[in-house]
């Protein structure tokens, strides 16, 4: 079994093994990281050697640490990312180069149509009959997309909202609220099966979805990183925000997943925080006392124009695990339509956590 595992910053682990009896056998562990002393990889190879097969990533992770020689030495590896690397290997996960990825960027559409794509293209992936998916949207009016657990008279002020022309939505994952407006937000979903996930915890799997983009923002020259659970943030504080749900295959069998960013291009601070509410509390955990300050836009940090980094992050993206263009086809574009008229613009579903 073969497994491979990029940390998040760091180094590309890449683990063969193979079980018997319920052990692990023949761990071999490689990749381009960086190890002192040589007799390091030896010891970590050893420690994995005759493991129970169904030992956690915790587990594992604290054999290598229990036998590291004194003094050792990882750079751009940790124990941690060896032993998601061998989880990944026993789950026979997919890694992103084993798939034909296609590209979705097509004209603006509605809010409430976006949150319905998201849902009916990953169950789509989920059920075989698309390839993973990586959709650019292009927003048609300006929306404030609430979690699907959070409280709309507790996020959202009405009236701020009514006067800004503000449509709301509620989307199929959890997290916080978005404002969103056209030309100022860059939103992307990966629609993709669970095996390129398998092996990995939740908050795993949001570093290891977003490893692309913290690559792309880098060669746009902004340092970027993953900031627990779901953010991603630069010196000059949060760009963008994330957030995931497991679509079940069909029969209950291997499903899909989705996992959604939007970043902020350019923000009307004083917009946001008529429309939004946003407390104290959640305040006080970022380190800030004003809402303007929690995000600071790529249009500042770039200097380039929004369809500009979208352009480099798409050809970011092609240029690790190849992109082909596709596009919404009619049947899945008119189940996305009854799903918005049904589901996603009504009162019962905008409004299920009052």
């Amino acid at each position: 079994m073969h497994g491979e595992y990029k940390v998040p910053g760091g180094k590309l682990v890449v683990v063969d093994v193979e079980t018997d009896g319920g052990v692990l056998r023949d761990v071999r562990v490689a990749g381009d990281f960086f190890l002192e002393p040589d007799e390091a990889l030896d010891a970590v190879n050893g420690a994995l050697e005759g493991a129970p097969a169904g030992t956690d990533a915790a587990g594992l992770a604290a054999r290598i640490e229990a036998a590291l020689p004194a003094g050792t030495v990882m750079y751009g590896l940790t124990a941690e990312g060896v032993a998601i690397a061998v989880r990944r290997a026993l789950a026979h996960a997919t890694d992103w180069t084993d798939y034909d990825w296609q590209l979705i960027h097509e004209g603006p559409q509605s809010p409430a149509l976006h949150m319905a794509l998201d849902e009916v293209l990953t169950a789509e992936v989920a059920a075989g009959r698309r390839p993973p998916t990586l959709r650019v949207w292009e927003w048609g009016a300006p929306a404030v997309i609430i979690g699907s657990f959070q409280s709309l008279r507790n996020e959202v002020d009405p009236d701020g909202a009514a006067r800004h022309g503000i449509e709301v939505v509620r989307r199929i994952s959890g997290g916080g609220a978005m404002f969103v407006e056209p030309g100022n937000t860059i939103t992307y979903s990966l629609s993709v099966p669970e095996s390129l996930v398998h092996g990995l915890s939740f908050q795993d799997s949001y570093a290891y979805l977003d490893d692309w983009v913290l690559a792309a923002l880098a060669d746009m020259g902004i340092r970027a990183w993953y900031q627990p659970l779901n953010d991603i943030a630069t010196e000059q504080g949060k760009i963008a925000g994330a957030a995931q749900k497991r679509v079940v295959g069909p029969g209950g069998g291997p499903g899909a997943v989705l996992h959604h960013v939007t970043m902020s291009y350019d923000i009307d601070a004083d917009k946001m925080t008529e429309v939004l509410r946003i407390g104290r509390e959640k305040l006080s955990d970022k380190g800030t006392r004003s809402a303007k300050k929690r995000v600071d836009p790529l249009r500042r940090q770039t200097g380039l124009a929004r369809e500009a980094v979208i352009d480099r992050m798409i050809d970011s993206f092609r240029a690790r695990y190849g992109l082909a263009p596709g596009e919404v086809t009619d049947e899945e574009l008119a189940r996305a339509r009854e799903l918005a008229r049904t589901k996603f613009t009504t009162g019962e579903w905008t409004a299920r956590v009052p």
